[in-house]
């Protein structure tokens, strides 16, 4: 892999810092919650549904998966969630959100690493704008990065708007994140490159069975794997 880019990018959420995990933690709390109507199998189910349905009217954030789970607890019940429940599940939110900013290990080392090679840093990453720009506030990482960019979703498109927006060539430009579906498959179909570095848990809608055979793409098993690739 080239080492001269214009860009390197990273995502946020599970790259740099840990996020999926508190998903988890509130979905089986959710489940916990509605045990009284559904198992937590079922209930998961029309969850993941709702959240799928609702992805254009909501996008990718903490308060979509809020309303998301609003919303099948009302199919659950038939529309008689009791109103407890549902202060509950508002609860659940608002926890989340304030959840701390935990680094991943190995994120600032490398960061100052990168930083002290003159390249140019910024954070492309889905998720609502208000919570995306909450967590790298709190996370004190905001100094290592040129720019900052909360995409909507994570299409070719989505990344072609924004190396229109950096000025630079897809061959200029590698993006750094832990889910091959939007973080590395988008832009190898531009030309870009990318290097995977999965996190131990997936959001289902981001697990994909293929992993194209590209030239222009690795997968590390931890970020400090960079500083002996770049």
């Amino acid at each position: 892999m080239k080492k001269n880019f214009k860009v390197i990018a990273f995502d946020a959420d599970d790259t740099l810092w840990v996020n999926e995990t508190f998903f988890r933690e509130t979905e089986e709390k959710f489940c916990a919650l509605l045990s009284e109507f559904s198992t937590s199998d079922e209930t998961m189910e029309v969850l993941f549904a709702t959240e799928i349905n609702n992805l254009d009217e909501y996008g990718y954030g903490t308060k979509g998966f809020v309303l998301s789970m609003i919303e099948t607890a009302l199919k659950i019940t038939g529309n008689k969630v009791p109103p407890k429940i549902l202060e509950q599940i508002i609860k659940l939110g608002k926890t989340q959100i304030n959840q701390p900013v935990e680094l991943l290990d190995g994120v600032i080392d490398t960061l100052e690493y990168l930083k002290s090679k003159s390249y140019k840093l910024i954070v492309a990453t889905k998720g609502d704008l208000l919570d995306q720009e909450r967590k790298l506030e709190k996370s004190k990482l905001e100094k290592y990065f040129h720019h900052v960019e909360v995409m909507s979703n994570k299409r070719p498109a989505d990344y072609q708007k924004l190396l229109s927006h950096l000025e630079i060539e897809a061959e200029d430009f590698l993006m750094i994140g832990n889910s091959y579906k939007s973080d590395i498959e988008p832009v190898l179909q531009l030309g870009g490159f990318g290097i995977h570095i999965p996190f131990h848990i997936t959001w289902i809608h981001e697990q994909t069975q293929e992993e194209t055979k590209h030239p222009n793409w690795v997968k590390l098993q931890h970020i400090a794997g960079l500083k002996n690739m770049l």
